[in-house]
């Protein structure tokens, strides 16, 4: 029996994913939460808890008209930390701001999936992409690209 709304909604997706051959699904977020009877708040909480990258899954999600949920279930021959590094590529743009970059180094490096060093090095150039002298004179479109190639370097040597 199931113990509470996050259950069942974690169980109806697991169904949907099982029953579709590629792994893949394609869900309105307010259908989703018509169809189990529960707020779409409910639906947000159990994505970001149960369907993780640690847990083999990959969330995309985009809100607002025409907004949808797409989860898939990750296979052993995509390699999580490769898809860690896609997301982490696809959310850096001209208006990411330093504080970002410097978490998304931290969580690699927490998770010991870059070294201190490799950490500290990435830092200090995201550092000089954003304050120093010279960061003035790069427009955000030049600076974004920049963080992008050091994570894409990152992503060949981890």
């Amino acid at each position: 029996m199931l113990n509470n709304k996050a259950d069942t909604i974690e169980e109806y997706i697991c169904k949907l994913l099982a029953q579709n051959a590629n792994r893949q699904i394609e869900l309105k977020r307010t259908v989703l939460a018509d169809e189990v009877s529960c707020a779409p708040s409910q639906i947000s909480y159990v994505l970001s808890t149960r369907f993780t990258p640690d847990r083999g899954f990959v969330v995309e999600s985009r809100r607002g008209l025409g907004g949808y949920i797409r989860i898939a279930r990750i296979t052993e021959q995509i390699d999580r930390k490769q898809l860690l590094y896609q997301d982490m590529l696809d959310s850096i743009n001209e208006e990411t701001p330093f504080v970002n970059v410097k978490d998304m180094i931290n969580f690699l490096l927490e998770n010991k999936i870059i070294t201190q060093r490799e950490a500290a090095i990435v830092v200090q150039l995201a550092v000089n992409l954003y304050q120093s002298e010279a960061a003035k004179k790069i427009a955000p479109t030049e600076r974004a690209r920049l963080i992008r190639s050091l994570f894409v370097t990152l992503a060949k040597i981890t």
